[in-house]
């Protein structure tokens, strides 16, 4: 498929519906549902344990998550991973991925550095039936839409994070029992918050707030999966870094 003719559909890339997280990911390394795979290094697809209780969403892999292959690695990643701490989730509870597997980006003339540009809703919907197989293996308790892009691909464009954070809101519900096996029935809801790389664009004044803000809204996570002394993790953290 060139051109015009590109077809924004990652469905006739999936294995059969008995295929867990490692024929998931092996297929997707092949995912042309989208113009986006033409200019990535490759896909990069979620990691986490099959039996994860909450399931981490994204927006797309950045630079170095396209290099690497693996997401949230970067500097956006090593702040996801001190704020879940924070906030008392254990890292085996999580599954992250995002909520388009390919890196979109732009190249200034005369640079070479790639800027992040964010997938557009098409791109977006485009990737959703990676994410219904992701659900269906996972069967996740809890969603976290990290960043206004992924909540509008789980909400709609109408979502906006600054509004709708920090609150467990009803399920979607984005596919049919068919295409998830039953696993949206079994998402007690959604919690939105910013994305990790909105704490490393603060200002040096705001950062701190930020932060904490990002560890509340997890932190309600952590109340929803049984709750933990997150007070005091916190500040054995804090104290460590």
């Amino acid at each position: 498929m060139t051109g015009n003719s590109q077809e924004y559909d990652a469905t006739p890339f999936l294995p059969g519906r008995r295929a867990r997280l490692p024929g998931l990911r092996k297929a997707a390394a092949d995912c042309r549902g989208c113009p986006l795979y033409r200019d990535a290094t490759q896909t990069v697809f979620g990691e986490g344990h099959t039996n994860a209780r909450v399931l981490l969403l994204g927006e797309q892999p950045g630079d170095q998550e396209d290099r690497q292959g693996k997401p949230f690695v970067g500097p956006a990643g090593r702040v996801l991973r001190r704020a879940l701490a924070d906030a008392g989730i254990e890292p085996d509870a999580v599954y992250v991925t995002n909520a388009v597997k390919h890196f979109k980006f732009t190249v200034h003339e005369g640079r070479k550095r790639r800027i992040h540009k964010a997938p557009t809703l098409r791109e977006m919907t485009a990737c959703r039936p990676w994410l219904m197989a992701e659900l269906r293996v996972v069967e996740p308790e809890v969603v976290v839409a990290l960043g206004g892009t992924a909540g509008r691909a789980l909400l709609g464009s109408g979502f906006r994070v600054t509004e709708q954070r920090g609150a467990l809101l009803p399920w979607p519900g984005l596919g049919d029992e068919d295409s998830t096996g039953g696993a949206e029935k079994r998402i007690s809801g959604l919690v939105a918050t910013i994305h990790p790389s909105a704490v490393l664009r603060a200002d040096d004044s705001d950062r701190t707030s930020v932060y904490d803000g990002l560890v509340a809204d997890l932190g309600l996570v952590a109340d929803l999966l049984g709750g933990s002394d997150r007070s005091g993790r916190q500040a054995e953290n804090r104290t460590r870094s």
